[in-house]
């Protein structure tokens, strides 16, 4: 016979599990119990939670048009109270309940409300009848007084129990709810106190979101310790817009105006947005849903990504613009700072705190409501439409450049250091004491190869022009073979990747010819180390070689000039004034022998170094320099010409 498995299955416990163990929570100890679970923690955030709670419900009267006015004032003893002069809760029996109050069933009941159906408020940030009860039922006390129908009520709770029955306290000429409560400190651990600058801030916020509502503030002054006004009010007919506005206020921004709206969709929803791109600023998105702020974002805010991506792309490829299909909302939102709320029936959140919306049809009405806004919005500046374009491009492109970055970090994490094939490396594996020459062209490189000290020079010789990297798109950096070649060889990266720790050389000295094409491209890698490896330039690495221009010879006797001052000035010191001299200009590098450059131009104690200097005093002046005269922008250097043409003596053609 087979026998059973659970045969013989040892107990835990000495006592059995009966229904009695089950326990059945009532009322609202289930919120005492487990305050996380509403109001997710019992700690300072949780605790404005609570504040969020019940000023949301005064948003909702005055989104629904009843409420014109909301007040919030925080007293001493952690005692918030906030006021609306809205419809008022109803305080008549309840239908369901006979012998309480229907403010009394809100207060002490889970799930009673007055939004489930949406017939008293069309949109509303309260949608499972919990708010204003979670409030009372985690609260040392809370007083709740309704004027309504030119009548005042008042109600007193204690930790979610009514204490007593509904009071008339007679005729009253105002309209609307007020609640005061503490929060219970048997639940909220450590004691956390409301902030007043927290407070403000929401209060504000609230202001914003709604243009209909004025908001005040006050704060009893013994509280205050911030920048924070004990009173104060708010009202912004420019909703949004106003916000954004403030927040970047004196901020450059890549378009001369910001981007923004107001769209009701009959019925469907409301959808209220303000972006502006600030590169300077630290990018954000703040979105919210019936007034409640979302800060994990959701499916609205997938809808502005999106809408404006699409607009963007189908800008760049009716102008043909080819880079346009690299761009992600990641490019886009790069270096935006954008607001956006949005009113709906029934939206669907994370959780009751309500941090993230995931109501699909919300990224359906955004996307499609911004991408048609967006859309004309272009059409009507096609010049700050290109503008836009080229930066998002631009982002797109440093992403790509970054994700290549890491792709090869990767791969030389596998593999011995690989050093460009034409470098001439020295000897020595220390840094200290070494150096390495950036040469125009192979001819100079191959005499700089014969004239150095093998233990302590590298050469690498330049084809050419290098980037100019002030005015060149991201992208091109990256397939540039030079400049790849020479941050190969340095060792020590770019950008925000810069190491100093790496870098494989003590000193790193510009030599290219001494006329106006090497000056060019001395130039050139100046703006590269400038723009790219900043750290380089002021840990003192970066030198210009002076190699000469002229050699003057008399017989035996040889001396080399810089320049025609230089020139005309050893002619008259160095030689008899009736002596016949023979003077020779080099017409680059590669027509010196390699003593001649290892005497004249590499060999230390002999040659003549310019260390290259941006003192911190003058970087907004140099900053400024750079972008007018290596820039993308032309006119800037014909400006710059206009103005100093008055001042050239020679010109070098």
């Amino acid at each position: 016979m087979a026998k059973d498995l659970f045969d013989n299955v040892p107990s835990k416990g000495s006592r059995d599990y009966t229904a009695k163990d089950i326990e059945v929570l009532e009322g609202l100890e289930p919120v005492r119990r487990r305050p996380g679970m509403y109001i997710g923690g019992t700690d300072a955030t949780a605790l404005h939670h609570l504040a969020a709670e019940i000023l949301d419900n005064s948003m909702d009267e005055a989104v629904a048009g009843h409420a014109s006015r909301i007040e919030i004032e925080l007293k001493p003893d952690n005692v918030l109270t906030i006021i609306d002069n809205g419809r008022g809760i109803p305080v008549d029996p309840h239908p369901k309940f006979k012998n309480k109050s229907a403010l009394e069933v809100i207060m002490t009941t889970l799930h009673a409300g007055g939004k489930f159906d949406g017939k008293v408020y069309e949109t509303s940030g309260g949608l499972h009848g919990v708010g204003a009860s979670v409030v009372n039922a985690l609260s040392e006390w809370m007083d709740v007084e309704v004027f309504r129908d030119k009548h005042g009520h008042k109600m007193r709770f204690e930790r979610g129990l009514a204490v007593g029955k509904l009071k008339d306290t007679g005729p009253a000429s105002r309209r609307g709810t007020m609640t005061t409560f503490k929060p219970d400190k048997q639940i909220f651990h450590g004691d956390p106190q409301f902030s007043p600058a927290r407070l403000y801030r929401m209060a504000k916020s609230k202001a914003y979101l709604f243009r209909g509502v004025e908001i005040r503030w006050k704060c009893d002054p013994s509280l205050l310790s911030e920048t924070i006004p004990a009173e104060d009010s708010f009202h912004f007919p420019g909703g949004l817009t106003d916000y954004l506005a403030s927040e970047i206020e004196g901020k450059a921004t890549i378009t001369p105006r910001s981007f923004f709206g107001r769209s009701e969709n009959n019925g469907k929803g409301t959808v209220e947005w303000a972006v502006a791109w600030v590169p300077e600023m630290e990018p954000f998105l703040q979105s919210y849903c019936n007034t409640i702020p979302t800060l994990a974002g959701g499916t609205h805010e997938q809808g502005l990504r999106n809408a404006l991506t699409r607009s963007l792309r189908a800008h760049g490829e009716r102008a043909n613009n080819k880079k346009t299909a690299q761009i992600t909302p990641e490019d886009v939102m790069a270096a935006a700072c954008a607001t956006l709320s949005v009113f709906i029936r029934e939206p669907e959140f994370q959780g009751q705190t309500k941090d993230k919306l995931s109501s699909p049809d919300a990224q359906r009405l955004v996307e499609n409501v911004v991408h048609d806004h967006f859309d004309h919005w272009l059409a009507e500046d096609p010049a700050t439409a290109d503008k836009l374009l080229e930066y998002v491009i631009d982002q797109a492109e440093y992403r790509l450049k970054k994700r290549q970055e890491k792709e090869v970090a990767r791969k030389a994490a596998t593999r011995k250091l690989r050093l460009p094939g034409k470098l001439a490396d020295c000897s020595r594996d220390a840094a200290k004491g070494t150096e390495i020459f950036l040469v125009e062209g192979d001819s100079a490189g191959g005499s700089a190869k014969q004239a150095r000290d093998r233990a302590t020079q590298a050469i690498l010789p330049l084809r050419g022009k290098i980037l100019n990297v002030a005015s060149a798109a991201a992208g091109k950096l990256q397939q540039n073979q030079e400049l790849s070649d020479l941050m190969q060889a340095l060792g020590c990266g770019s950008g925000a990747k810069y190491n100093e720790d790496a870098l494989r050389y003590e000193r790193i000295i510009v030599m290219t010819d001494a006329d106006v094409d090497g000056a060019h491209i001395a130039s050139l890698l100046l703006t590269f180390f400038y723009r790219e490896a900043p750290q380089l330039i002021k840990n003192g690495h970066l030198f210009l070689a002076m190699p000469p221009l002229y050699r003057i010879t008399h017989g035996a006797k040889s001396v080399y000039a810089r320049d025609e001052k230089h020139r005309d000035q050893l002619l008259k010191t160095e030689f008899k004034s009736n002596a016949k001299v023979e003077v020779s200009r080099f017409k680059g590098l590669g027509e010196m022998m390699p003593a001649q450059l290892k005497e004249t131009t590499m060999k230390p104690g002999l040659r003549t170094l310019i260390r290259v200097d941006t003192p911190d005093a003058e970087k907004s002046n140099t900053d400024t320099m750079v972008e007018r005269l290596m820039g993308k922008k032309p006119e800037l250097r014909f400006q710059f010409i206009q103005e100093n043409a008055q001042f050239v003596t020679d010109v070098d053609v």
